[in-house]
């Protein structure tokens, strides 16, 4: 008996020290690719999930290859809930067919850099936050006059339509700079590597992956001064409130056992990112 009670108060302080310390008792090589199942889970289903395709070190397709951080958050939450990575179907999810992906049933969860707003809760749920972005400039390597949506006066500025980057210029800089639309980021960074715009913006995670790009490499350059906070969060179709509180504890064990932070140091930091402090779930 007084062996069982010993266990019990070692496993608890070992399970504080691990959330404390986030990476301290996950593998060092990468995220736990056994996490465990949280209450609820029905083991040998499938899941439909939305990501990015085009979003370097985030979600980023590559013929029937899926890589990048929401790609390993995905994954580990659908292990989660009893879904083997196999029995993903990865969906292009843009922002401009985010809210009707979920509407329609066509995906089960979506993530893809999807900041959570009170104008997207109208519409759908949030599991999160996960991952705390700011909005950012990208520019051409060698400008040193924008330091700032206040020095595009006059400037041709380009986002994706549908995100809150693009929503934020349009509320606050309307009249001042001139912003051009497309579907996808990696439109605009084109764009912006052919002068044909003078700076793209959005989160700086995202703009970071596309300038540790080779074909950007010592092209571009990340600003780094971000002016808003986004926070990442796992779209849930509206109502369905008991997959809300499994994902949540899912991301809740999944920066507590150091999976966060590996899967990060794999995706993003090398992009040069410095990596931030894990929200709280469900806060």
């Amino acid at each position: 008996m007084m062996k069982s009670t010993i266990g019990k108060v070692l496993a608890a302080a070992v399970a504080v020290v691990c959330t404390a310390t986030l990476a301290a008792c996950g593998s060092s090589e990468g995220p736990n690719p056994n996490p465990s199942l949280v209450p609820g889970a029905s083991p040998g289903g499938s899941l439909r999930i939305g990501i990015s395709f085009d979003q370097p070190g985030l979600g980023m397709q590559d013929g029937d290859k899926y890589t990048g951080f929401d790609v390993i958050t995905a994954t580990y939450i659908a292990k989660s809930l009893g879904v083997t990575e196999e029995n993903i179907n990865w969906v292009e999810a843009n922002p401009a067919n985010r809210e009707n992906l979920l509407a329609s049933g066509a995906v089960d969860l979506v993530l893809s850099t999807y900041s959570i707003t009170d104008e997207r809760k109208q519409v759908v749920d949030f599991a999160g936050p996960y991952f705390v972005a700011h909005q950012d400039l990208l520019v051409r390597r060698n400008e040193e006059e924008i330091t700032g949506p206040k020095t595009l006066d006059g400037r041709l500025l380009c986002s994706v339509t549908g995100t809150t980057s693009a929503a934020l210029v349009k509320e606050q800089y309307k009249g001042k700079i001139e912003l051009r639309e497309y579907a996808r980021f990696s439109e605009c960074v084109d764009a912006l590597n052919r002068s044909e715009v003078d700076a793209v913006t959005t989160d700086d995670v995202i703009l970071a992956g596309f300038a540790a790009e080779p074909q950007y490499k010592g092209k571009l350059r990340v600003v780094g001064k971000g002016f808003s906070d986004e926070n990442y969060g796992v779209g849930i179709k509206k109502g369905n409130t008991e997959l809300v509180e499994q994902v949540n504890t899912a991301l809740k064990e999944y920066i507590a056992d150091g999976s966060w932070k590996a899967a990060l140091d794999q995706t993003v930091r090398p992009s040069g990112y410095k990596i931030p402090a894990p929200p709280t779930p469900g806060s």
